[in-house]
């Protein structure tokens, strides 16, 4: 047995030295030779992208860094099956100084992102008072820790204040045949911003990787992808029957056959993949925008991206939490950012830079069983935002009835204070 690892070749030259596997008995060291000695440029566009062979740009991956984009930005390129990569939180970073992505551009539009912000970065100091008060330091608890644990709390809060029009930064992860698969889609998105930014991120691509951007576009194909991104983009405008809806083609009796591995199973373990194939469990439900943005990250499944809008209503969790005065402001802003929202001259896409990430959106879910239960355990547990945990619960409850014999390990524990928010942190030593 022979083992090597190679991390010092750019993706290109990655994907020509497992690519060559296919044609070569020859060990990979006698591949890194080519390599060094032609280059992976010729291959990559002779193969990937002039014969097609899709895989071997599988085999090549990079990473991209976007910066000053708005959310919607954020969400729609990590609308992909196959999407790796981090964004800026707002559970914890204070976004009271993100500059605002305005579309529509008016005097009325830049008023709705201003009064937005504005109640975000003014009343901040006021939550974390009220929450000192109501969840005070205990002797045994480390005060910087616990300030930290009250900080996060308030952003948990406050962020269903914050206009989707407000800037983040995202890494992205991928492989090159993926780059291209998606880039080619979000290419015809709705929003000018995300056809920007794919055509900035392609741009760079073709840059670094001249050789495995070289495509030819087809006329027919890019009336196809126009259409279809046009259309089915956006998903959940109409009123769901009721709050929550739980639906599966999958038969108890053929989980319950499986016997031990569904029965008995531990804790912090998940369902054999395979298991997959029995079919579908479908939840549509009402979530604010801040925490779909959370169960949107789970990937294994299909979560359509909703459109963000007023209809449903601003969701009752971020006004439960405030202080009676701040809710007072925060209610008497709501109903006038509404009006004023209606009023503004724009497509129903672009409106949504205006409107906070606290109004609920249509939401629908489908996962096979073994991701089913992973996405309803962890997020049913404290860490979680409590409107997602909220969810999480009514997964796990409908889980229980429709599959009684089957474990779920989820954390039904009430919703409360803990310090351990103070703990999730990334510092140096």
């Amino acid at each position: 047995m022979k083992v090597f690892v190679y991390d010092e070749f750019n993706p290109q030259d990655t994907a020509m030295m497992q690519a060559l596997y296919s044609r070569s008995a020859q060990s990979v060291e006698e591949h890194v030779k080519k390599v060094r000695e032609s280059g992976s440029g010729k291959f990559m566009e002779r193969f990937y992208v002039g014969y097609g062979h899709s895989s071997i740009a599988d085999c090549g991956s990079t990473t991209i860094f976007l910066e000053g984009v708005s959310m919607l930005v954020a969400k729609a390129v990590e609308d992909w099956p196959l999407f790796s990569g981090q964004e800026t939180s707002s559970r914890y970073i204070d976004m009271g100084k993100q500059a605002l992505i305005d579309p529509i551009g008016t005097k009325d539009s830049k008023k709705i992102l201003d009064q937005w912000m504005h109640f975000y970065r003014s009343n901040q100091q006021a939550v974390e008072n009220h929450l000192i008060g109501k969840y005070p330091r205990m002797e045994s608890e480390d005060e910087g820790v616990y300030l930290k644990a009250i900080k996060a709390r308030s952003f948990d809060i406050m962020r269903g204040f914050l206009p989707a029009g407000v800037t983040t930064q995202f890494s992205w992860h991928t492989n090159l045949r993926q780059a291209y698969d998606h880039l080619a889609l979000l290419n015809h998105h709705p929003l000018k911003e995300v056809r920007e930014a794919a055509e900035g991120m392609l741009s760079n691509l073709k840059e670094k990787y001249a050789s495995s951007f070289s495509h030819k576009l087809f006329p027919e194909t890019e009336k196809y992808r126009a259409e279809m991104m046009k259309k089915y983009t956006y998903f959940g405008e109409k009123k769901l029957a009721k709050d929550f809806i739980f639906s599966t083609k999958i038969k108890p009796a053929e989980l319950l056959a499986c016997g031990s591995i569904v029965k008995n199973r531990p804790e912090r373990n998940m369902l054999p993949i395979f298991l997959a194939d029995l079919g579908f469990n479908t939840f549509d439900f009402y979530l604010d925008f801040g925490s779909f943005r959370d169960i949107h990250r789970h990937r294994n499944g299909v979560c359509r991206m909703p459109l963000l809008t007023t209809k449903f209503g601003f969701n009752e969790w971020y006004l439960e939490q405030l202080p009676m005065p701040v809710r007072k402001e925060a209610l008497k802003l709501i109903k006038e950012q509404k009006t004023a929202i209606a009023k503004l001259k724009g497509t129903k896409e672009d409106i949504q830079y205006y409107i906070a990430m606290g109004f609920n959106v249509a939401c629908s879910v489908s996962y096979g069983m073994p991701a089913t239960l992973y996405v309803t355990e962890l997020r049913s547990g404290k860490m979680v935002h409590p409107t997602l945990r909220a969810v999480a619960h009514k997964m796990a409850g409908a889980l229980k009835k429709k599959f009684p014999g089957m474990a779920i390990h989820a954390d039904t524990s009430p919703n409360d204070w803990d310090i351990r928010r103070g703990l999730q942190d990334i510092k140096k030593k």
